[in-house]
């Protein structure tokens, strides 16, 4: 495990991004079920892990390269950088006001 202090460069490229929405997008659009959400740092997109039987925020790693996830629980403070394979804890990425507005408004349509 890494620490909060040696964290790659994808760090970097982390936006203050607000998941898309508050299910796997590919699981709801298929009708099946998932374990846990995780949320790329990159665009947002929310996807089932790879404990789920589809592991959608794999697929979208490997489709789009975008490397690090976390959890879509806010309770829980990791990461995941597909491109090194590392896991990191305490970790915190939080969201603008505008990008939680944003999120409320995806969710529920006000």
């Amino acid at each position: 495990m890494s620490q909060a202090g040696e964290r790659c460069e994808h760090f970097g490229d982390v936006l203050d991004v607000a998941p898309r929405t508050n299910a796997c997008e590919a699981c709801s659009a298929l009708g099946e079920t998932w374990s846990e959400l995780r949320v790329c740092q990159t665009c947002g997109h929310v996807g089932c892990c790879e404990d789920s039987r589809h592991a959608h925020a794999l697929q979208h790693f490997r489709a789009t390269g975008h490397p690090l996830i976390m959890p879509l629980s806010r309770d829980e403070r990791w990461a995941w950088c597909y491109v090194h394979g590392r896991y990191y804890q305490d970790v915190r990425v939080e969201p603008s006001r505008s990008n939680v507005r944003d999120w409320w408004h995806r969710l529920t349509g006000r």
